[in-house]
């Protein structure tokens, strides 16, 4: 898909023996297929779909960071200490 490249070989015996030395239809030709893979991706994202989702930096809001987990991590601690305390003590076990 080479649209509007001008890519036509060149006749070297036209040239100077400075410009034919220096001349590399290489390059030439790696510069027209760079060309079209630009020319392909810039159509490729004109006629990809449309983003639907907005998509914004962080978390979008769902949690408070990480304050609120220590917090409830306390509280948790917190619980299990005084369930601990509220058993009886036991001299010898059941088992």
């Amino acid at each position: 898909m080479a649209a509007n490249l001008r890519n036509k070989p060149i006749d070297r015996r036209r040239l100077s023996m400075q410009d034919r030395a220096t001349y590399r239809p290489g390059a030439r030709m790696q510069a027209a297929s760079r060309a079209s893979q630009r020319i392909g991706q810039q159509a490729q994202r004109r006629n990809a779909p449309p983003r639907t989702v907005e998509q914004k930096p962080g978390t979008g809001g769902f949690t408070q960071g990480i304050a609120i987990q220590q917090q409830r991590l306390r509280e948790e601690g917190a619980k299990v200490k005084r369930s601990e305390a509220l058993r009886p003590e036991v001299d010898t076990p059941n088992y």
